[in-house]
């Protein structure tokens, strides 16, 4: 069949067409139809006519399909936009509620402490290590700031000594640096020891006192205040700002004296917002 096909594909084809044409003038004699020609050319034009018109439909289709997307995707990038500054606006309203709290937690401090005068700055970096743990603060020497000056949170807490100042920057070494040293009080007690860094205890984010007074029976909890004092009983920082708390006490590895574990009464890892302490008045 197939054979037969290839050999007289041309012969039915023009057979189909005679026939067709024959068909035509019949109908044309008889029906009062068009003229065969035009009716041939219909018969002929006329699937062609209905593809051009599927594919127009086609086209139209694809280009309101493609134009409702292409609105759908503005729409949802203008919805993008509106959502992301209602959130900055959101995480703005929330950093200046918490700058409020800490200022009105500052200015109680202050209404207790008249004797302070402080430069309110920003943690912008901190640095941490097996050797330092330290934090630059967005204040310097043109704002007053100076190396030396004793850094504390909203609630009075010590955070840190300013160690170095630029115009407008400085690092502090935190209270749990290795490098830090300086006269410590324990309240319940009234009696003075040292306040220090340390590098194993660095890494836990404690410090230790250290030097402690013969027969001191210290007990967990107990507060830690600065002294104001460093050696040779000189007034070098503010006295009676809160350190930390006694977490336990050890022995040295010599097993000679003791000394007590603080955790620090400020949150070192969240701090957003510090206070130097650039004046103070000598409480003798």
């Amino acid at each position: 069949m197939k054979d037969f096909l290839k050999q007289n594909g041309i012969l039915i084809l023009i057979i189909a067409l005679l026939l067709s044409l024959i068909a035509a003038v019949l109908s044309f004699t008889f029906g009062g139809m068009a003229d065969p020609f035009a009716n041939l050319a219909g018969m002929v034009s006329t699937p062609f006519r209905n593809g051009i018109h599927t594919v127009v439909e086609w086209a139209e289709e694809l280009y309101s399909d493609a134009f409702e997307r292409e609105q759908m995707e503005q729409e949802l990038e203008a919805l993008r936009q509106e959502n992301a500054r209602l959130r900055a606006e959101a995480r703005e309203g929330e950093a200046a509620s918490r700058e409020n709290e800490r200022l009105r937690d500052l200015l109680d401090f202050q209404q207790k402490h008249t004797e302070l005068r402080t430069e309110p700055a920003t943690v912008t970096a901190r640095g941490s290590s097996n050797w330092s743990s330290t934090l630059t603060v967005s204040k310097g020497s043109a704002s007053g700031v100076e190396a030396g000056n004793c850094v504390i949170d909203q609630y009075g807490n010590l955070v840190g000594i300013i160690s170095e100042a630029g115009l407008n920057w400085a690092t502090l070494l935190t209270v749990v640096d290795v490098d830090l040293e300086m006269g410590g009080l324990i309240a319940r007690t009234d009696e003075a020891a040292i306040l220090e860094g340390d590098f194993t205890l660095m890494g836990q984010g404690k410090l230790k006192l250290s030097y402690l007074p013969q027969d001191t029976r210290l007990l967990a909890g107990d507060t830690v205040l600065t002294s104001g004092l460093v050696s040779g009983g000189t007034a070098a920082y503010p006295s009676g700002l809160l350190v930390g708390y006694v977490a336990e006490v050890r022995s040295d590895a010599g097993g000679m004296s003791d000394y007590a574990v603080l955790t620090p009464a400020a949150d070192l890892e969240t701090l957003e917002q510090v206070f130097i302490i650039k004046e103070f008045n000598v409480v003798e």
